[in-house]
């Protein structure tokens, strides 16, 4: 009987491992996605990964829409990344932009926060698009 309940738990650990990393790779590549999202000017495309119940609560407007397309991303590169106790990832970002306007380039540092959603085993950004005018 403890060989069965052994032979149990060992198979369920490669399983539990496996899941793990198919979420890891998940993250990666919805990240991935995102990044060059808001690296090629896509923020309607970076949009369709934030949380639906943030985009749900904060319309993404015409006129919002139009002040991100005012700006240029010149980089957008992760500094570094971080599990939470309640599994959110929270992923730091250097973000470079040219202002289309007065071409002047600036950098300022995100702080991007997974949360990933069993029903529809996704992984969703908490916090909509950047705030790309901090202090401004």
């Amino acid at each position: 009987m403890a060989l069965i309940a052994l032979v149990l738990v060992g198979s369920a650990l490669p399983a539990q491992a496996v899941g793990k990393r198919a979420k890891q790779r998940q993250l990666t590549e919805t990240q991935m996605l995102f990044t060059k999202a808001m690296r090629w000017g896509e923020f309607e495309q970076a949009w369709s990964v934030v949380d639906p119940k943030v985009r749900q609560e904060r319309m993404l407007s015409a006129l919002e829409l139009s002040r991100y397309e005012q700006i240029e991303i010149s980089g957008y590169s992760e500094v570094g990344s971080m599990s939470e106790p309640d599994g959110t990832v929270v992923r730091l970002i250097d973000a470079r932009m040219v202002n289309r306007n007065t071409m002047t380039e600036r950098t300022v540092r995100l702080r991007e926060r997974w949360r990933w959603d069993d029903q529809d085993e996704q992984w969703w950004l908490q916090d909509g698009l950047p705030d790309l005018w901090k202090g401004r």
